[in-house]
């Protein structure tokens, strides 16, 4: 069995990140933890303990073998407080695309694999009930 820790804020409850990880639980038996960073103030009026909820339930009906934290809310910070190369194995990063992501142009999932040393896949995702981009 494989874990892999999922960091996600606004896409935790996309589409495209629950088929990404729906994909790697298909190649072998998979556990994911979601991380949702935690913020004192939401610049779309989700607090993230709902963000949170509402992910774990979607991805558990998708067939998801799952369970969740609110982490610290710098994204970085989040990651390393859980890693621990002897309980996971890699990190998904999912964020918004670029120009609209804030994690981005902060090349996190290049910092995070720097720090974790581990496979990190970037999935690339609109929040959930944004329409697609033409």
């Amino acid at each position: 069995m494989k874990n892999v820790i999922v960091v996600a804020n606004k896409t935790a409850t996309s589409d495209e990140l629950v088929e990404a990880l729906r994909e790697r639980a298909q190649r072998e038996a998979t556990q994911f933890l979601l991380v949702v960073p935690g913020s004192p103030h939401s610049d779309d009026h989700v607090p993230c303990e709902q963000r949170l909820a509402e992910a774990l339930e979607h991805m558990r009906q998708a067939g998801l073998q799952v369970t969740g934290t609110v982490g610290a809310p710098d994204p970085v910070a989040a990651v390393q407080e859980l890693w621990d190369p002897r309980r996971y194995d890699e990190v998904i990063v999912s964020t918004l695309p670029l120009g609209t992501s804030k994690w981005l142009p902060a090349r996190l999932p290049e910092r995070i694999q720097r720090i974790t040393d581990a496979p990190v896949t970037h999935v690339e995702a609109q929040p959930a009930g944004s329409p697609l981009p033409t």
